[in-house]
């Protein structure tokens, strides 16, 4: 990251008025910092225009020197794939819900982002997840991911048959809805759902997660994040799955195609308020040790 920064981009909804609001009050602030802001050429915004650089939202992450999520935590996701291989930090304002990623309140947003411009947050690396879907045709589909890579029937009602290799061994054939495999800052998301456990977002480990299966000794595992993952569908009448990564989808899967999940290469910086606890955010998040013993 570059300090001072110079050119900061916001991504969000900016057609949710809780996002507006707060996006309205922050680009006259940073504007007041001789801070450009990068906004997508498509994001609506009525205010005076000096100091606000448009351009495609592809061509963000090569060119800012800090990503301001506003929004929730799918917001936050969908930025750090615009970033994943720039190595630009990011940090979350919560506009949104649960907001396990975007951890800046806004009425702590100025001073958060005036001490991220001066290079004073807590900066928090985190692994990313590489997918590649490689198809009987030879043709190859590739995505990172923050939280996780998710395969999962595409027709409702249809249950999908398919197996998991670990380092080329076998591991099991599954019957179910599909899989999720998730890094350890994905652990608190889908995963969590499917049973899987909350995971220390430094641990080197990956969480596999059947998606509703059709046997209940089908568990999720933990595996170590030095592992690839090899996900085979079986043949069975109509049988198609999709593969998202944080959501977003990379491909549909075939009898015949492979989905491989490792961990990727690069990794991603989030940019924490100092003070930032990771287990009081689980405490505020999941309402742990509230009410136990209340009559």
């Amino acid at each position: 990251m570059a300090f001072p920064v110079r050119l900061c981009a916001l991504v969000g909804r900016f057609s949710d008025p809780r996002v507006a609001e707060s996006v309205n009050a922050l680009i006259p602030h940073l504007l007041s910092r001789e801070v450009k802001v990068i906004v997508s050429d498509e994001t609506p915004y009525s205010g005076d225009t000096a100091g606000i650089v448009r351009m495609p939202e592809k061509d963000i992450g090569p060119n800012a020197d800090l990503v301001i999520a506003i929004g929730g935590d799918g917001t936050l996701l969908y930025a750090a794939g615009l970033v994943a291989r720039h190595g630009v930090p990011l940090l979350g304002v919560n506009r949104g819900r649960l907001g396990f990623l975007t951890d800046v309140m806004p009425q702590n947003m100025f001073p958060c982002i005036d001490a991220a411009l001066e290079g004073r947050l807590q900066a928090d690396e985190r692994p990313l997840l590489a997918a590649c879907l490689n198809y009987a045709n030879g043709a190859v589909a590739e995505a990172l991911a923050l939280n996780d890579v998710v395969m999962q029937k595409l027709v409702t009602g249809r249950m999908l048959d398919f197996e998991t290799h670990l380092d080329g061994t076998y591991v099991n054939t599954h019957a179910g809805d599909g899989i999720v495999v998730a890094s350890p800052t994905g652990s608190t998301a889908y995963a969590l759902s499917c049973g899987g456990p909350i995971v220390e977002p430094h641990l080197d480990v990956l969480v596999v997660a059947p998606i509703c299966p059709h046997t209940l000794s089908d568990r999720p595992i933990v595996v170590s994040a030095r592992s690839e993952i090899e996900v085979k569908l079986l043949e069975r009448p109509d049988t198609r799955a999709q593969v998202t990564c944080d959501g977003t989808v990379l491909g549909e899967l075939e009898p015949g195609d492979r989905l491989c999940i490792k961990a990727a290469a690069e990794t991603i910086t989030l940019l924490h308020p100092a003070g930032h606890d990771y287990y009081r955010l689980l405490r505020s998040k999941l309402h742990w040790g509230r009410g136990n013993f209340e009559r």
